[in-house]
C-alpha cells in the first residue's frame, strides 16, 4: 500500500483524473419504481452489476494496475481473492496485456475459479481461509517480484471505486443521502471522499451486515480491530478487520453506520427483484436494506436516496434462503410457536382464532395425547406490530405463544425438523393434497373435516405458486373404509402416499 496519506481534495483530483472508462462503463442510475412509492421517497440504484464482471471491483482494479510502471506491468501482479475482486484483476489484466497470479482458497466453488480463468489468469489454489490465501499470496509477491493489488485497502483501488460517486453526481441533481456497503471499506471510502470534498451536505451511511460489522467495531475502537469469526450470507462483505486506509477515510468523512440482518438483505434482494429483474447478491443489496431501514427509522417522507447495487454474482442455491426469508425480512411474515389441545377441531378454532389472514406455512405432529405443538408462518401487512396483536390474542383464548420471528435456529434448522416417528399405537393414512393458494383454502378444508378424522401430521409452505403442496395424516383407526368418502368431499387433488418409502423410515 502506498505509505501517502490523501486528503479530500487530493483524493477527489485523482478520482477527476482516473483513466478507466476504456474497460469501465459508466452505469445507470435507476429509480426503483414500486420501491419508492411504497415508502413515500426517491429511491435510485446504481447498476454497479452491469460492468462486463458484474460487480464495482472492476473499477478499482483497474485504476490500480493501469497506474503501474512499465516495469512493474512486466513482472506481473498479484491478489488473493475467491470473489469479484478476482475477476476484476483478472480481466483488467487481460485488457492490459499483463501476467496475473490470483491466489484463491482451496475451497473456492468452480464456478468463480473457470471465471477467473476465463479471463487469462493463472489460479493457485491454497489455503482453507482466504486469510491463508493472502499471505501466500504476498509471500509470492516477495519471492518472484509481482505487485500486489490489494481488495480494498489501497489508495489506487479506493480511487477508482470513488469514480461511482463522480458518476452518481452527474445523473442526480438533488441528493440527500448515499447509501453504501461496507466490507473491507474500499467502495465506501472513495465514495465518501468524493462527497465530502465536493458536496459536503449530502450524506453518506455506510451499511455491514449485522454478523461482519467490522469497521463499525473499528470506529468504536478507535482503530481497526480482528472480530472473529463473521457471517459469509453476504460473503462480499465477509471481513474480520477494517482496512488501514479505509479505517482512516471513513473514521473522517462517514456520516452514519446502520447494520442489517440476512432476513432484511434478503427482503432487498427481492425489492431488486422486484422493480429491476436483476439478481443482485446478498452484499449487492446490502446498501439498499440499509436505506430502507433508515428511511423507516427515521420517518423519512421526502428525497432522493442512492443505494449501490454493488454486485451480481450470486451463487444460484442462495436463492432458496432468499425466497424462505425475504418475507420475514420485510415483516411481511411472522413465525409462531402455539401450543393447542390435542383434539378433534382444535386446528380449526386455532385458524378462526388468527381470523382472515393467510397462514403461509404450517407444520405439526402427533405425539403427546395431550398438548399439540405447531409451527405457523403467518402473513402481515401491519409488520410487528400486528405480529403482536395476534400473539396477544391468541393468548388471550388459552393458547400458549411464542414468537420465533427474530430466531434464526427456528428458521434454519428446527423448522425443517419438525416431526418424527409416530409413538401411538394407531393406523395412520397419509395424503398428498394439492390445495389453492388462497386465504380460504386451509380453513375450508378444515370446516370439512369437522369431527369425522384426527390429523396426526400437517404440513404446508406457500411457495408463490397457484397451489401449494400439503401433507396431511389421519387417525383412521377402525374407519379406514371412510377416509375416501371424505377425501372426495374436501374438493381438492389428492394421493395417497402412505406407502412412500421416507414416510415410512422417518415419520411412521
Amino acid at each position: 500500500m502506498s505509505e501517502k496519506q490523501y486528503d479530500a481534495q487530493e483524493y477527489l483530483h485523482k478520482i477527476l483524473l482516473a483513466r478507466i472508462y476504456d474497460l469501465v462503463k459508466v452505469t445507470p442510475l435507476q429509480k426503483l419504481e414500486s420501491l419508492s412509492a411504497r415508502l413515500g421517497v426517491n429511491l435510485l440504484l446504481k447498476r454497479e452489476d452491469l460492468q462486463k464482471i458484474h460487480s464495482f471491483k472492476l473499477r478499482g482494479a483497474y485504476n490500480m494496475i493501469k497506474g503501474l510502471t512499465p516495469s512493474q506491468l512486466k513482472a506481473g501482479v498479484i491478489t488473493a481473492s475467491a470473489g469479484n475482486h478476482a475477476q476484476g484483476v483478472a480481466l483488467s489484466t487481460q485488457k492490459l496485456g499483463v501476467r496475473a497470479v490470483i491466489v484463491m482458497p482451496t475451497t473456492t466453488p468452480d464456478l468463480k475459479v473457470d471465471a477467473v480463468r476465463h479471463y487469462g489468469a493463472e489460479v493457485v489454489l491454497y489455503g482453507d481461509s482466504f486469510n491463508q490465501s493472502y499471505d501466500y499470496a504476498q509471500q509470492l509477491s516477495r519471492k518472484k517480484g509481482f505487485t500486489m493489488i490489494p481488495p480494498y485497502d489501497d489508495p489506487e483501488v479506493i480511487t477508482g471505486q470513488g469514480t461511482i460517486a463522480h458518476e452518481i453526481v452527474g445523473q442526480c441533481d438533488d441528493i440527500d443521502t448515499i447509501f453504501v456497503q461496507i466490507g473491507g471499506g474500499g467502495l465506501a471510502s472513495g465514495i465518501a471522499v468524493y462527497i465530502k470534498a465536493l458536496l459536503p451536505e449530502i450524506k453518506v451511511v455506510g451499511v455491514e451486515a449485522e454478523g461482519s460489522a467490522s469497521m463499525k467495531a473499528a470506529l468504536k475502537a478507535g482503530k481497526p480491530v480482528d472480530i472473529g469469526y463473521v457471517s459469509h450470507f453476504a460473503d462480499g462483505v465477509a471481513v474480520s478487520k477494517a482496512g488501514t486506509e479505509t479505517f482512516r477515510v471513513l473514521s473522517k468523512y462517514l456520516d452514519d453506520i446502520v447494520t442489517c440482518t440476512n432476513d432484511e438483505i434478503c427482503a432487498a434482494m427481492k425489492d431488486i427483484f422486484d422493480d429491476t429483474r436483476a439478481i443482485a447478491e446478498p452484499s449487492g443489496a446490502l446498501s439498499l436494506a440499509g436505506l430502507k431501514k433508515y428511511v423507516r427509522e427515521h420517518n423519512c417522507k421526502s428525497g432522493n436516496f442512492v443505494a449501490i447495487l454493488s454486485g451480481a454474482n450470486v451463487k444460484f442455491h442462495t436463492l432458496r434462503l432468499v425466497a424462505e426469508r425475504c418475507d420475514v425480512g420485510e415483516m411481511t411474515e411472522g413465525i409462531l410457536s402455539v401450543e393447542i389441545p390435542e383434539t378433534q377441531g382444535s386446528f380449526l378454532e386455532f385458524c378462526k382464532a388468527i381470523g382472515s389472514r393467510t397462514v403461509t406455512e404450517f407444520s405439526y405432529r402427533l405425539s403427546d395425547a395431550q398438548r399439540a405443538r405447531v409451527f405457523a408462518s403467518i402473513e402481515l401487512t401491519g409488520g410487528k406490530k400486528e405480529l403482536g396483536e395476534i400473539s396477544k390474542s391468541l393468548k388471550k383464548k388459552g393458547y400458549l405463544v411464542s414468537d420465533l420471528t427474530d430466531d434464526t435456529i427456528a428458521k434454519d434448522h428446527v423448522r425443517y425438523l419438525i416431526g418424527g416417528h409416530l409413538h401411538s399405537k394407531i393406523t395412520e393414512k397419509l395424503f398428498l393434497f394439492e390445495f389453492p393458494a388462497t386465504s380460504n383454502a386451509l380453513l375450508r378444508f378444515l370446516e370439512t373435516l369437522g369431527d369425522s378424522y384426527s390429523i396426526t401430521l400437517f404440513h404446508f409452505r406457500i411457495t408463490g405458486l397457484e397451489f401449494c403442496s400439503v401433507l396431511c395424516g389421519f387417525d383412521v383407526t377402525g374407519k379406514e373404509e371412510g377416509v375416501m368418502d371424505f377425501i372426495r368431499k374436501v374438493g381438492y387433488p389428492v394421493t395417497e402416499v402412505t406407502s412412500n418409502s421416507t414416510y415410512q423410515q422417518f415419520l411412521r
